[in-house]
């Protein structure tokens, strides 16, 4: 009679142990649902290799529908308040992030753009344009929609509870109905000396492309006009464009396309799809700097150094950040797409090669498996937030900033640690010197983030 007591005893204990692990993970994962997941997560990746998606919607539709109910009242509400604020730019929420010995403090504020509609898709043609670009000019912030909308403020209000935006009208859609094209999406706002530089995919009767047009900065009105065509036309929309820009010296800019899925278009030196290129603003001749790019996100020159920096999607997996030590006439580098990636095809089997050296490429500086959707990228030299030299990537599918410190030899970044922003898809990001800022902007409310070392 003891034993049986005794068994059963055990049993109940047993019992209640398994209830609370169950209540332990139940709880755990409804606040993941709630509050959002690290993608990088390799517990979370194991998890959904072995669950199909279409099981894990109705699993978070189902058994965690209170959470994810929650999670969707909490967003509706802060659009509201969003709405309701219209161009005040008020600061909405503050909050503090722990990384090794550092600490981070960010300021979100409102933009009155329009939300990126995640559930659409990443291919679905409407993103396009719901992918918004920052740029600091002088004292001011300036701001470009995937629409075509910009406004701006002082860049002093960073430091207050609201941000004041003004609206900047443009000519941008006159000059669309003028060419008799349609708007698919902006890619890039950046400033050439006094001129606004913006990159814009359009579709036209001839298909889709990208182009380079330029505006004098004039806070009543832009008046932008075309400075560079392509003239490279696809027939199906996709995201793989690029269409960053940056300075490279007082004549020239670079420019960065995409493939346009495309099939050896990268490595094609008569095409400018899958290219990094520099551009005479003055003359409009350009030469061909770099080729086999995938889709460029991100582009850096560093002049005291030499440096095309660039970061670039992979497929599934393999996103690069490359560095290219530049000599002018030199040798035109490859980094190998479409033939060698670290990453894999979405379908089929992988073709890809692995080693790009091997194959007479070049190395990426890093690169990311599983894909952190790298996007804009940061350089740092000897400042608050850098020691020495230091590379700052964004990410859309990780939610995060990725802290690089690059090699004595500039050809090599080591991982630092990363911020981890949670429901945060960063677009684009820049630094202010005179208030010591990175400010980003977020595609989920949307919203711009300021951040400062504590």
């Amino acid at each position: 009679m003891n034993m049986f007591k005794k068994k059963k005893k055990i049993s109940i204990i047993a019992f209640l142990f398994f209830l609370i692990i169950v209540f332990y993970f139940f709880f755990k994962v409804s606040d993941l649902v709630r509050s959002g997941y690290d993608r990088q997560s390799r517990i979370v990746e194991l998890v959904k290799s072995i669950i199909p998606n279409h099981y894990i919607k109705k699993i978070k539709d189902n058994i965690f529908f209170i959470s994810n109910l929650k999670a969707r009242n909490e967003f509706l509400e802060l659009q509201v308040s969003k709405y309701e604020q219209g161009f005040e730019g008020q600061k909405y929420k503050t909050e503090t992030i722990d990384l090794d010995d550092k600490k981070f403090q960010l300021n979100y504020f409102f933009t009155p753009f329009k939300r990126l509609d995640v559930n659409l898709g990443w291919n679905a043609e409407k993103n396009s344009l719901r992918a918004h670009y920052i740029e600091i000019k002088n004292n001011k912030v300036f701001l470009i929609s995937g629409e075509g909308q910009t406004i701006f403020f002082e860049k002093e209000n960073l430091l207050n509870n609201s941000l004041n935006f003004q609206n900047l009208p443009n000519n941008i859609n006159y000059l669309l109905k003028n060419n008799n094209e349609e708007l698919i999406g902006i890619r890039d706002l950046h400033f050439y000396k006094d001129q606004m530089l913006i990159s814009m995919i359009v579709k036209s009767e001839k298909g889709i492309t990208i182009n380079i047009y330029k505006a004098d900065l004039n806070l009543k009105k832009l008046n932008f006009e075309n400075i560079f065509k392509t003239n490279e036309f696809w027939d199906e929309y996709n995201v793989f464009s690029g269409g960053r820009i940056d300075n490279f010296d007082d004549d020239s800019i670079l420019f960065s396309t995409g493939f346009a899925y495309i099939k050896n278009a990268a490595q094609d030196k008569k095409s400018l799809l899958g290219k990094i290129i520099k551009i005479n603003i003055n003359t409009k001749d350009y030469e061909i700097v770099s080729i086999g790019h995938r889709n460029p996100q991100g582009l850096r020159f560093i002049k005291n150094e030499n440096l095309i920096i660039n970061s670039e999607h992979g497929p599934k997996g393999g996103d690069e950040i490359n560095i290219n030590k530049f000599n002018e006439g030199k040798k035109i580098k490859n980094y190998g797409w479409d033939i060698a990636s670290y990453g894999e095809p979405y379908f089929g089997p992988d073709l890809y090669k692995k080693s790009h050296s091997d194959y007479g490429f070049e190395e990426p500086a890093i690169y990311y498996v599983p894909s952190i959707g790298i996007s804009e990228i940061l350089y740092f030299e000897k400042n608050h937030f850098c020691k020495k030299k230091c590379i700052w990537a964004s990410s859309l599918r990780a939610n995060s900033i990725y802290l690089l410190k690059l090699n004595d030899n500039n050809d090599k970044l080591i991982p630092e640690g990363r911020i981890h922003l949670k429901r945060n898809r960063i677009r684009d990001i820049d630094y202010d010197q005179d208030l010591n800022l990175v400010i980003f902007l977020s595609e989920n409310v949307p919203s711009i983030v300021s951040l400062e070392k504590l």
